[in-house]
Formats: C-alpha cells, structure tokens, sequence
C-alpha cells in the first residue's frame, strides 16, 4: 500500500486546530497515549458567546447550549497537522510507503476503462512547462485499489464525476 502526498510533508496542508474527541483514535489505536500521539491538551474549559457586536457578547449558559456543543476533559485541543504527521508515521510502521512531494496529477485507466491507478505530476520543469536539465517524467503508480482522498474539489475527483456520471442521481452537481 501506498499513500502520495503534494505536501512536502505529510500534514503540510492541513492548517487547523480542532477540538479533538478521542473515540476514533481509542478504537483504532488503543495504546496511542503510550505512543506519544500529540493529543495532550485537554479541554479544561468550555464557553458558548453569542456575539453581538465587535466589542460585545452574550455568555449562553450550559444548559441552554446542545448536548452536542458541550467539551469536557475527555476532548483535547489539538493540531491537525501533527496528527497528520503522528499518524503517519503510525501507517509507516505497519508497511504502508508514503511518498510527501509527489501530486497525482491523471487517472490512469485500463483499455475497459476501468481505473487503474494516478499518475504523478512531471517534474523539472520551468514556468513555460518547456523540462529543465532537472526534468523527470511522472510516475505510474497501478494498484488493483485506488483511493482518492483529495478533498471535495479535487480536479481527479471532478474527473471521475463526470466520467463516471458519478453525480447523475444527485441534487447537486460540480460546475467545471
């Protein structure tokens, strides 16, 4: 299995912090705290403000707040990047290869035009596309499993949509 990443690194595009509920992380890496995973900063206060103006606000009481807004110790404030980064690294130790500084820039399709893999952007090349003494072509990554994973507005995923009509029974589709 393998995992390419445009970042230089993996995390490098995720930004955010989050409140961070632990459950997920509990069921698929039960040991994560003897792992050092950075998620250690537990939520020691939580505050719901309305506000009202740029200089005012309204603390709403708890029991006026939904269930599902309320934090407690349990949820951590973290940052999403190092998590990207820890677990990683976790998927690393298990054998998984990622390659940081690589973006999938085609599908690759067999002769049935199923898919069958991406095909890594070229690099070495100059602001006119023309290749640089640096210039390296591509690289074919086939699998029998391709997952893309490269956001709602991905150019392959709005590919695969319109090739495979993927948004057909859909109330909403991707304008191009």
């Amino acid at each position: 299995m393998c995992v390419i990443e445009k970042g230089a690194e993996v995390g490098a595009h995720i930004l955010s912090g989050a409140v961070f509920e632990t459950r997920a992380l509990d069921e698929l890496i039960p040991d994560w705290q003897s792992l050092n995973a950075p998620v250690n900063n537990p939520v020691l206060q939580d505050n719901f403000l309305y506000l009202t103006t740029q200089y005012n606000h309204l603390n709403i009481p708890s029991f006026l707040t939904p269930a599902t807004l309320h934090n407690n110790e349990e949820n951590h404030i973290i940052s999403l990047g190092l998590l990207c980064q820890w677990l990683a690294e976790q998927a690393e130790r298990l054998g998984v290869e990622i390659f940081p500084g690589f973006a999938a820039q085609h599908v690759l399709y067999s002769d049935t035009g199923a898919v069958i893999g991406v095909c890594t952007s070229d690099m070495g090349l100059d602001k006119q596309g023309e290749q640089k003494s640096t210039f390296e072509a591509g690289i074919e990554l086939k699998g029998k499993y391709t997952i893309f994973a490269e956001g709602a507005r991905g150019h392959l995923g709005k590919e695969l949509i319109q090739r495979f009509k993927l948004d057909q029974a859909s109330s909403h589709s991707i304008t191009h």
